[in-house]
């Protein structure tokens, strides 16, 4: 992996349409890239991390500058991958964030999060969402071998939501034909680990992404390459049939294990 420091010119996005799934008005990453390393997702193809390194300096300059509204961190790339240990920018941007009373939404993988709980706490409106794709650990081996294990991930939603801060579950991405057999007990586990939400959003193969993950597949099961091309012949996304019928049986489940199946 390679670790480039670079200034940049902005910070935060404005985001131009609702955002009906993570409910936010602006985005922010501290790092360009991720090193987890994630075969599913695009933030992978490029093995060069971009370290924002004023990235302090330029959200003090433009939070005073923009409408109350929450922040998300973290809206492409993980804010709590491997180098904010040794960064710690995601935790001083938090701080800026506390300091001007903004609310804020953070996406992650990581129990590194849990670092950062003194803060999270002290924002009025902070909401974390922990993101995973399956409790088998050989096909989390497969797709994320470097981000933490979906058991740690679950017991990072239990200590954040002990320490009084409202924590949800994302399914994301949703991986076809694979996930399906446990999305009961993936819900189960989540409402035992005192989540109070379960969101998900459906795999995308999109251009250089699509090759890497059906390469991937072929070697973790090939008898899936025809089912997924057939799955998203006409799109990067799985067809509207497949997507209502996942939708459905989250919306059932949510309702029996006492979850909110939005923000």
């Amino acid at each position: 992996m390679l670790y480039k420091h670079v200034k940049y010119d902005s910070l935060i996005t404005k985001i131009t349409n609702k955002d009906l799934l993570f409910i936010g008005d602006y985005t922010l990453d501290p790092y360009q890239n991720c090193e987890f390393g994630c075969k599913y997702c695009d933030s992978s193809l490029d093995e060069t991390i971009y370290i924002k390194t004023n990235a302090v300096q330029l959200l003090e300059e433009e939070i005073g500058k923009i409408e109350k509204g929450t922040i998300i961190v973290g809206s492409v790339h993980d804010p709590y991958q491997e180098i904010e240990k040794e960064c710690r920018i995601t935790r001083n941007l938090l701080g800026i964030i506390k300091e001007h009373d903004f609310p804020c939404h953070i996406l992650t993988k990581s129990n590194l999060i849990l670092r950062d709980i003194d803060i999270l706490s002290k924002i009025s409106k902070c909401l974390v969402t922990v993101s995973i794709t399956t409790l088998d650990e050989n096909t989390c081996n497969i797709f994320e071998e470097n981000v933490p294990s979906s058991k740690e991930r679950l017991q990072v939603v239990e200590k954040l939501s002990e320490s009084g801060i409202r924590t949800g579950l994302a399914i994301m991405p949703i991986l076809p034909f694979i996930v399906e057999g446990e999305l009961e007990k993936i819900v189960e586990d989540t409402s035992k680990h005192k989540a109070d939400y379960v969101l998900h959003k459906h795999l995308e193969l999109k251009g250089d992404q699509k090759t890497i993950f059906l390469k991937v597949l072929e070697k973790f099961n090939p008898d899936l390459l025809d089912k997924y091309e057939k799955l998203y012949k006409d799109s990067y996304m799985p067809n509207q049939e497949y997507s209502l019928k996942i939708k459905n049986i989250l919306e059932k489940l949510c309702v029996e294990y006492n979850l909110k199946n939005r923000i």
